[in-house]
């Protein structure tokens, strides 16, 4: 069984790691190796452990303890420390509230080669400067439940794994691939050789149709989405073999990006174009 640890009003017990609210400083906990992170919610977690992440403690109630997070406890190393307190002292103890009830502090994995992830891959996200948690979150799970099968992240996006993040994608940030790259170019060069056609997602009078043909037909197909408001830069869109545009009505000039990203996803997906 894990090892129990009751949390009381005042106590010293509880790893200050769970206290902090600045995602950068669980990334760097570690530097040079890999940080940690905290996964909140039994479902998120068990995606995490499915994945290979191993849960380093978890704090949850004593109910969760007991139910939808018992399985969870059970495959984990007999001294893995488990925090146990109320909602209301949770919530005292680390300064806002819990929600779902369980948290789980995890080492991070090293990110995989972007070539090795896509040698095998048929349909991959870009995503230039995407910046809102909730945002790629929701991406991530669109793109776990319409097929695609890896991520490229461009530098300047949110980090997959922040706790909203993770937690909006209902934890299938762990179960899509992905990776950074410092820009879009670079990730061209790295696509091309493997055989993919760019299609980047953006308003410009030349764009073409999510139904063309030829992009629904391609047996390799990266498709590029663009930072909140601005959109995709022009180095990213200079380096496309298509620009692809959603016909709107009613003067809307635009989407939600992660909104956008579903459509795409279903139009030019594998199940759309080859079994």
């Amino acid at each position: 069984m894990p090892q129990w640890i009751p949390l009381t009003q005042g106590t010293d017990s509880l790893p200050a790691v769970y206290t902090i609210t600045d995602e950068v400083q669980l990334l760097r906990m570690n530097e040079p190796n890999p940080g940690v992170l905290i996964a909140e919610s039994p479902k998120v977690i068990a995606r995490a452990m499915r994945a290979g992440y191993v849960p380093l403690s978890f704090l949850m109630t004593p109910a969760q303890a007991q139910g939808e997070s018992a399985p969870l406890l059970a495959a984990c190393p007999a001294d893995t420390p488990v925090y146990l307190a109320e909602d209301a002292l949770l919530s005292a103890l680390r300064g806002y509230p819990m929600t779902r009830g369980a948290l789980a502090l995890m080492q991070r994995r090293p990110l995989p080669d972007a070539a090795a992830l896509c040698a095998e891959a048929h349909r991959i996200a870009i995503l230039e400067q995407v910046v809102n948690p909730t945002n790629i979150g929701a991406m991530f799970r669109n793109a776990a439940a319409l097929g695609v099968d890896a991520v490229l992240l461009t530098q300047s996006c949110c980090d997959p794994l922040y706790r909203r993040a993770a937690r909006v994608s209902m934890g299938t940030v762990f179960q899509i691939p992905w990776t950074y790259l410092p820009d879009v170019p670079t990730a061209a060069e790295i696509l091309r050789p493997l055989g993919f056609r760019l299609a980047a997602m953006a308003l410009r009078e030349d764009a073409i149709s999510l139904q063309t043909a030829h992009l629904k037909a391609a047996k390799k197909l990266a498709i590029l989405f663009g930072a909140e408001g601005d959109g995709l830069s022009e180095a990213a869109l200079s380096v496309c073999d298509d620009v692809v545009m959603i016909p709107m009505s009613h003067e809307v000039d635009s989407l939600n990006v992660a909104a956008s990203s579903a459509i795409a996803f279903w139009e030019l997906g594998k199940q759309n174009t080859f079994q």
